[in-house]
């Protein structure tokens, strides 16, 4: 099953893990409303989800308020900080539970991040509900078995004018 117009479309954004490849990768900011706009195209975007995590000097608050603007819901989670100074915060579980969902009701899940975590997620989608699963993210940074595994893949590095601030 290839892309087409009439499929319905939910998208899934691991916002850490493209706003520390960006930063790492060029020094730029991710441009969230360029990536919302092409993971679906001309297609009809039914959901869009941006999972992000809170620090507790809370000042990622304004930038949550201007991804909801852009058209994602985002949910947040606080960062963890152990014993001893490790910090912890992920989505991973969260965004795998929210794309195996959805999947049923959708033609087609984005997900946006390169984490090769996400494979047996990939897998288990494809193969239980059918869902297309696609996958955006930039390429230095990406899982090359994770993109073996989606039905497409979006290189932002590609077009960084269009994906980067």
């Amino acid at each position: 099953m290839g892309i087409y117009k009439e499929q319905r479309v939910g998208v899934l954004v691991d916002i850490q893990n493209l706003y520390y490849s960006a930063k790492v990768l060029f020094g730029k900011k991710v441009n969230f409303g360029a990536v919302l706009k092409a993971s679906a195209g001309d297609r009809k975007l039914i959901r869009a989800i941006a999972y992000g995590i809170k620090t507790l000097e809370g000042q990622e608050e304004k930038f949550f308020e201007a991804l909801g603007k852009q058209g994602f819901e985002v949910k947040t989670k606080d960062l963890q900080i152990f014993p001893g100074g490790t910090k912890k915060g992920d989505w991973d579980v969260g965004i795998a539970v929210d794309a195996i969902k959805m999947s049923k009701n959708l033609d087609s899940i984005v997900l946006i991040s390169g984490d090769g975590d996400y494979i047996p997620l990939v897998k288990y989608i494809q193969g239980i509900t059918g869902c297309r699963v696609e996958g955006m993210a930039f390429l230095e940074s990406t899982s090359g078995k994770l993109i073996e595994e989606l039905d497409d893949f979006i290189n932002l590095s590609e077009n960084k004018k269009k994906f980067l601030i």
